[in-house]
């Protein structure tokens, strides 16, 4: 048994084993989504490609909805710099632009797809993130006294949704032009 003073000089490596599981599950799951063959992919089958057991999954997340908000969370956050450069078309146009070029990666499309496909609250994960750069967007601009700027709902029923729509249940990717033209509609001349 360490004594108290042998004890200080235990050192704890950054990290341990918890991050070791949940970066070896967050790579098979971007795994098995990048290689999906139409099967739904389920907590055993993540389990058995990270080489854990599934009751450590389990314990750690619950449900696949909860592993993918995981698995999302950490791969929407930080991704984004949300544009300042005093014109808010400017603003608009590289937000939409940007978020239509992570859309139609294959990766952040397939792993939003299977957000969507969980169901539940989760689902909100997709875009929440999103959002909140917006808001702040738009705070921002109301802040500078432009009382043009849009509400919030009328930038999420004129960008987010079409370029979400677009991304998830069709064929046709969200171009940056595309996504361009969505603010030519959101903030006409």
């Amino acid at each position: 048994m360490a004594t108290a003073t042998e004890a200080q000089h235990i050192e704890r490596r950054p990290g341990g084993r918890s991050a070791r599981v949940r970066a070896a599950v967050h790579q098979a799951v971007r795994e098995l989504l990048a290689g999906q063959t139409g099967d739904q992919l389920t907590i055993p089958m993540v389990a058995n490609h990270a080489g854990v057991h599934p009751t450590t999954v389990y314990r750690r997340w619950g449900s696949i909805g909860d592993l993918l908000t995981d698995v999302a969370t950490s791969r929407f956050s930080g991704d984004f710099v949300v544009p300042d450069s005093g014109s808010l078309r400017e603003d608009l146009e590289r937000y939409a632009a940007d978020l239509a070029r992570d859309l139609s990666d294959p990766d952040t499309l397939a792993l939003v797809r299977a957000i969507i496909g969980a169901g539940g609250e989760n689902a909100e994960i997709c875009r929440a993130e999103r959002q909140e750069q917006l808001e702040a967007i738009l705070e921002r601009e109301h802040a500078r006294g432009n009382e043009l700027a849009p509400s919030i709902e009328r930038a999420i029923d004129g960008l987010l949704a079409p370029l979400y729509y677009r991304a998830v249940f069709t064929s046709k990717k969200p171009t940056p032009e595309w996504a361009r033209s969505l603010v030519a509609h959101l903030l006409p001349d």
